[in-house]
């Protein structure tokens, strides 16, 4: 699958993005836009060389196999920028309402993983920057998934139109990031709504150890309360009930 007419893509979302592209092929769509872009800009790639994903992982997928979209917005020095990944989350639930999400942002059907978001701040300039980097399978073969427990849109029914799925989702991701940037409470009270992390017994991996617990939900910095403590980063996984 491929962008077949970018010209259409960014026409229909020029109200929210100023600048929409597309490449053939790129190293990370993030890494690219933040050292080119302007805020408002999107870029888009048929393939990634040197994806990156969550907690220093590499994410790379065959060409056509993946929508890979980067998103750089300014960001209000007082805003949590934490919360973007959580409000690009919730844009992917908006056009897949099947979809849940694991705590931070992992899109999951059936409980598996296929799309994941990776958002990163420049807060070098006067005006923090934050590129809000997200990863769709679209068209995989079962073979081909890189990891398991990950699946793809058309292995659980799911064909789309890439261009017609791209504006939806760029049309979402530009509502959701608006109630993040005006720290709009509707934000966390949907994040809450789709999360299937809370109530579920859990592991979080951190740096510093696991802790293993029952997640009691999300405060409004969008942090994790597994029995009573709040944890803002680490690596989640679902334990299946031990009865």
């Amino acid at each position: 699958m491929t962008v077949k007419d970018i010209q259409r893509i960014a026409a229909e979302v020029v109200d929210s993005w100023l600048d929409v592209s597309w490449v053939e092929s790129v190293g990370s769509t993030n890494t690219e836009l933040m050292a080119t872009g302007a805020p408002g800009s999107v870029l888009i790639a048929d393939e990634q060389t040197a994806g990156k994903g969550r907690m220093g992982r590499e994410w790379v997928s065959p060409k056509g196999s993946a929508l890979a979209l980067s998103a750089l917005v300014d960001a209000p020095a007082d805003t949590n920028l934490a919360l973007a990944s959580l409000a690009a989350g919730l844009a992917i639930t908006d056009i897949i309402p099947s979809a849940e999400l694991k705590w931070p942002n992992d899109a999951l059907l059936g409980g598996k993983k296929f799309a994941g978001i990776l958002s990163e701040a420049d807060l070098s300039g006067e005006t923090p920057r934050v590129v809000v980097g997200i990863g769709i399978n679209a068209a995989w073969r079962a073979e081909d998934l890189p990891v398991e427990g990950a699946t793809s849109l058309n292995l659980e029914g799911i064909d789309i139109d890439f261009d017609e799925f791209t504006i939806d989702l760029l049309r979402a991701l530009a509502i959701r990031l608006g109630q993040w940037r005006d720290g709009a409470p509707e934000l966390l009270e949907d994040y809450r709504a789709v999360c299937s992390t809370i109530g579920r017994e859990v592991r979080l991996e951190r740096q510093d150890g696991a802790v293993e617990g029952t997640v009691e939900g999300v405060n409004d910095a969008g942090e994790i309360i597994i029995d009573g403590a709040a944890y803002s980063a680490g690596d989640v996984t679902h334990l299946r009930p031990t009865n």
